[in-house]
């Protein structure tokens, strides 16, 4: 049965859903909402949908079922528990919201309102974190005793200058890790399991004006024992892929965006060449290293079709929003560590 959507926000990020939504056979974009009536009304003529800029006249729109919201990330919390309250299910863009508060409080209204919730994080649906993961769960890495994920992205001052919310706690919620870290944070604990210490230190050093961190580290201790580090940055020319490393007493493994580019194990196994030579040179995304409008559409094109098999044919979410909110919550730890550090100085 086709299925319809909506958009709401329409900014960078609503075209890579609208792309996204126009390559799945059953599905249609039939309804956009933005406060901007030219923008609602260019991104209507675009995409063919009805552009609104009353929510509850979108809302309204005949057959509407399913509804994205791609507005600013300290938005998210009142357009979700209106829409879930008018009985429409919601794929919200990352993160889920920008505080873990804010995010039980779009999962209750999604539960108390009968209506499924899926939160954006594309990079699980890639092939190559698939592997990873199954590799990882199956023990092939031994003992684990360090991972890592390193965000070195580059946005330019204009980047922020050119939107009023971009670069505040209100509405972006933090900066280098919550806006742009966040994906690579969500596969790294989706690898690792849950985080149980986190000591971090945040700054603004590449950029003006703006209220949140450009950089930031973190060193965790996650819940199996292993030892990890988190680095994120927007001040990092040229831009570099997202990496995620893990490496263990029996093997090691690098992920670049889509690319496995180490695969090392004590035990090689039959399957080992063919992973080594299918996905060791592969960026359908673009990565958004240093242009947000150069990533793909296909890491949201699967979940957007996970979404609409859980609801034609019952099957289950990979990430619904308790999934979700896990990269929020240890963002929002890395943050209050930082406020919290003691700083010691070395005197050689």
């Amino acid at each position: 049965m086709r299925k319809y959507f909506g958009i709401i926000g329409v900014g960078v990020i609503a075209r890579t859903h609208a792309m996204a939504i126009n390559k799945i056979e059953n599905a249609e974009l039939v309804a956009c909402l933005d406060i901007d009536e030219d923008r609602a009304k260019s991104f209507g003529a675009e995409f063919l949908c009805v552009a609104y800029t009353n929510l509850k006249e979108f809302l309204a729109h005949d057959g509407l079922e399913i509804i994205n919201i791609c507005t600013p990330s300290g938005l998210h919390l009142d357009f979700a528990v209106s829409a879930a309250e008018a009985g429409k299910h919601l794929i919200i863009e990352k993160p889920l919201e920008i505080t873990v508060e804010r995010c039980n409080k779009i999962i209750k209204a999604a539960e108390d309102n009968a209506v499924l919730l899926s939160g954006i994080f594309p990079s699980r649906f890639h092939s190559a974190a698939q592997i990873v993961k199954k590799a990882v769960d199956s023990g092939r890495l031994g003992k684990i005793v360090l991972a890592g994920a390193y965000v070195k992205w580059f946005r330019t001052q204009e980047y922020y200058d050119a939107s009023g919310w971009r670069g505040t706690w209100e509405f972006d919620g933090g900066g280098a890790l919550m806006n742009q870290s966040i994906h690579a944070v969500d596969l790294l604990q989706w690898f690792m399991g849950p985080v149980s210490i986190i000591s971090s230190q945040i700054e603004s050093i590449a950029h003006e004006r703006i209220e949140v961190e450009d950089t930031a580290v973190a060193a965790l201790r996650f819940e199996n024992g292993a030892l990890g580090v988190i680095e994120g940055s927007t001040g990092a020319f040229p831009g570099f892929l997202k990496r995620i490393e893990i490496s263990g007493s029996e093997g090691s493994i690098v992920l670049e965006e889509e690319s496995i580019t180490v695969w090392s194990f004590k035990e090689s196994i039959a399957e080992d060449d063919e992973i080594i030579k299918n996905y060791s040179n592969i960026n359908k995304s673009g990565g958004g290293t240093s242009d947000p409008t150069a990533i793909g559409f296909h890491g949201h094109q699967l979940q957007i079709e996970n979404m609409i098999c859980a609801i034609e044919h019952g099957e289950p979410l990979l990430i619904d929003g308790y999934e979700a909110r896990k990269a929020v919550e240890i963002i929002e730890m890395i943050y209050k560590s930082s406020r919290q550090s003691v700083f010691l100085k070395l005197s050689l």
